[in-house]
């Protein structure tokens, strides 16, 4: 017997030790995670004053949310904003004890201890609290190596009892579904009905807020968009937990189950839904903001954490008839452009294209920079994978390479429109290229290109303030400028309105190149020069006269600056988007206005000449197909225009409360429309604003807009254009007969006397043209 007792007793006595031992190892790591030897914990105080981080919202004028900025989704809500039936779906599922303890449910914790601390086994569960699991949403886990588990849930108890002391039930309910992650990179209740339901959170149904409470087992796997029949079966085990304990009936449920599984989804990617370039402009534009600007308690604003109200100006209708317009016609001029080009495409033959393409991509010169060869870089570059490649008949999953996809991306045509009042500069609409996803650059407030003859208006301006008479009539003979490299400009389109004479109006109507030359020569070059610069122009202008055709690069919000002016009594306006900023509750902290020149860039006799030239250029000029071809019978006043080689298309559209200006081309400038009847502002820019518009016009609620009728010009300006647009030259029509064509003057701008003495030999000057004309230099 006694031999028996002492193994017993020596057994009895090292389980003692044992146990004592893993008690006290067990409160003396709780006393070193209690003590922040693991990191610091919140106190009593911080966990009062809790901030949450909240999304901050953009919205059009009228009210419409159209994105949000944010590090996690959130909008916090109050908690009589929750529905009871989703506050029960909680408590059914993920804590039924919730009300009976103080931040930890003892009968789990052993469960815990011995599984999560001890086994390290993560998805034994059922120990977590709502308070424990509010604890880890507020404060993220941090890596602690092997002992991140028992570290991590250790920290989240103490925290957990902390926040009963410090909050109601009702609190740490409403803290906790509004902090918790939903999946899609979605944070709290709020967000969360928005973006599967397109709806308020107190608006969800039982079977609704069944869906979005079981998604908080496994946010990914439990996801309805992703995983519809996996979702609806968790959804099921929330309504039998309900029932389970008490808050439905079994008859309720059984109706509950029969309900569909029916999502609203509404996502709010930075690069998806309206107006994605408008929202990326708007960020940068409160990144820097924020920046310069702090709250009552002296902390700067973050766009992403602060839950910022940002109002714009942007019209949602206006800016969705835009971009429906905008595809309409791109996606039908990407396929004219590419069979206009056949198999002999430059981004299929060009081989120097080609290779310079490939060697601005980031990844060929991340390998440049390792130390690869050549080949090496052009080998792994060949490697096809899956990937996502963009075309008009819809984003496709292909098996290509890098060396594909910069091919692929090189032959789209882009483009940049940008709508505003021109009395304000309040912007409308913006487009900034054909798909952000893909394409993020921004046409509108990044890109410079040549603006061809839209800049001609600019040259007439300077003329018409330096007193010459608009009904000065100007040959439309070519010139050759020999102190400008032999430049010849010459006329697009019909190869015989050189013998013509024409009147400012008749010649910037149909954009007569050598015309607007002669205009500038007799403005004065350093004139209008000035005069570009009065109107808002800050890019640099190339000192030559080649301007008057639109060399100089410049960019679209630059240009529609400029044109402001015809419509808003000559002063411009700077194009502005953002009306005011709110804080998180609903405080106004900012406030913006329009940015109107005080001084005039030109006289109001001037204003009404130019705006009767470009209504002229609509009703029967280069843009008169916005009447024949899209019936559109506003009050329009317009200008296209072309760059050489066909590379940029244009078309500024004004009527009295909208001013629209569109590009289009491709991004890389070696590659432009291969026939100009395709390239031509009017056929490749105009067609997306003449498509905007009769959208416009088939709604109502723009009625003001599109009905609105420019004020009759004066007296005085009526008799100073009363004459013929056009004309024949009768001395030329004597000389020359059936196809003959003067040759080009030459005369060095530099002397009047050279000029006269050109001019007094003109009959020996001229002599039939046996070759076809020069390189095209631009046009309407």
């Amino acid at each position: 017997m006694t031999r028996s007792r002492k193994p017993k007793r020596k057994f009895l006595k090292w389980t003692l030790r044992i146990t004592l031992f893993g008690v006290l190892s067990i409160l003396l790591f709780y006393l070193s995670v209690y003590l922040q030897v693991w990191g610091p914990l919140p106190n009593q105080n911080q966990l009062t004053e809790i901030r949450q981080s909240k999304a901050s919202e953009v919205y059009a004028s009228n009210g419409k949310l159209i994105g949000k900025f944010y590090i996690f989704d959130r909008q916090p809500i109050g908690y009589d904003e929750i529905p009871k039936h989703l506050i029960d779906a909680l408590i059914a599922t993920e804590d039924a004890r919730f009300y009976d303890h103080e931040g930890i449910d003892n009968r789990s914790l052993l469960r815990v201890i011995f599984k999560s601390l001890l086994l390290q086994d993560e998805s034994s569960g059922g120990g977590s609290t709502i308070s424990q699991q509010l604890a880890k949403n507020l404060f993220p886990r941090k890596n602690h190596g092997i002992f991140s588990m028992p570290v991590n849930k250790t920290r989240e108890a103490i925290i957990a009892t902390r926040l009963e002391k410090a909050y109601t039930k009702e609190e740490i309910i409403t803290l906790y579904l509004n902090t918790v992650p939903f999946g899609d990179n979605t944070f709290g209740i709020e967000s969360a009905a928005g973006k599967f339901y397109s709806k308020k959170a107190r608006e969800l149904t039982l079977t609704e807020s069944a869906v979005l409470i079981g998604m908080l087992k496994a946010s990914h796997l439990y996801n309805p968009r992703i995983f519809p029949e996996r979702s609806k079966t968790r959804r099921d085990v929330v309504l039998n937990q309900m029932s389970r304990y008490g808050y439905l009936t079994a008859e309720e449920v059984a109706i509950a189950k029969k309900e569909k599984l029916q999502l609203s989804y509404r996502g709010f990617s930075h690069e998806d839904g309206l107006a994605p370039y408008f929202r990326e402009q708007v960020r940068k534009t409160l990144e820097e903001w924020t920046k310069h600007n702090k709250d009552e308690k002296g902390d700067k604003y973050n766009l992403y954490t602060s839950g910022l109200k940002i109002y714009t100006t942007l019209d949602y209708d206006m800016q969705r008839m835009a971009e429906e317009a905008m595809t309409e016609h791109m996606s039908k001029l990407q396929t004219d452009f590419e069979e206009s080009y056949g198999k002999n495409a430059p981004w299929l033959k060009n081989a120097s294209l080609i290779e310079s393409t490939i060697e601005r991509l980031p990844k060929y010169k991340a390998l440049k920079a390792s130390g690869r060869t050549k080949k090496q870089i052009m080998d792994s570059l060949a490697v096809k994978y899956e990937m996502e490649l963009f075309d008009w008949s819809g984003k496709k999953v292909v098996k290509a390479s890098p060396i594909d996809s910069a091919v692929h991306y090189l032959k789209f045509l882009n483009t940049g429109m940008l709508s505003i009042d021109p009395r304000s500069g309040a912007v409308k609409s913006w487009i900034g290229g054909i798909d952000f996803e893909h394409f993020q650059y921004d046409h509108v407030s990044q890109a410079k290109r040549q603006v061809g003859s839209t800049f001609k208006p600019i040259v007439y301006t300077a003329a018409l303030e330096a007193g010459i008479d608009p009904c000065k009539h100007y040959s439309a003979q070519q010139v050759t400028y020999t102190n400008y490299d032999n430049w010849t400009p010459t006329n697009s389109g019909d190869e015989g309105n050189y013998d013509l004479n024409y009147s400012m109006k008749g010649a910037l109507s149909n954009s007569v190149n050598t015309v607007a030359v002669k205009v500038l020569e007799d403005a004065g070059l350093q004139n209008v020069i000035g005069q570009a610069q009065r109107m808002g122009i800050t890019s640099s202008m190339p000192q030559v006269p080649s301007i008057a055709l639109g060399t100089a690069e410049i960019s679209l919000i630059e240009m529609i600056e400029a044109y402001s002016s015809y419509v808003n009594s000559s002063r411009t306006v700077k194009p502005y988007f953002i009306t005011s900023i709110e804080d998180s509750r609903g405080e106004l902290i900012a406030e913006f206005k329009p940015e109107v020149s005080e001084a005039p860039a030109f006289s109001e006799t001037t204003r009404e000449a130019i705006i009767e030239m470009l209504k002229a250029t609509v009703d029967e000029g280069t843009a008169s197909r916005l009447r024949w071809k899209y019936g559109l019978s506003n009050d329009i006043a317009g200008k296209t225009g072309t760059t050489q080689s066909n590379k940029d298309g244009w078309f500024v559209g004004i009527t009295p409360k909208l001013l629209t200006i569109t590009w289009v081309g491709v991004d890389d400038h070696r590659i432009g429309f291969r026939t100009t009847a395709m390239g031509q502002g009017a056929n490749s820019a105009l067609p997306i604003y003449g498509l905007m518009m009769q959208k416009m016009n088939g709604d109502k609620n723009f009625n003001s807009i599109t009905r609105a009728k420019f004020p009759p010009p004066s007296i005085e300006v009526l008799n100073q254009m009363g004459c013929k647009p056009v004309e024949e030259d009768g001395f030329l029509k004597r000389i020359f007969t059936n196809d003959e064509k003067p040759k080009p003057m030459k005369f060095d701008t530099k002397t009047e006397e050279e000029k006269e003495g050109i001019f007094s030999k003109i009959g020996n000057l001229f002599k039939r043209k046996d070759k076809k004309e020069k390189k095209k230099s631009g046009g309407g």
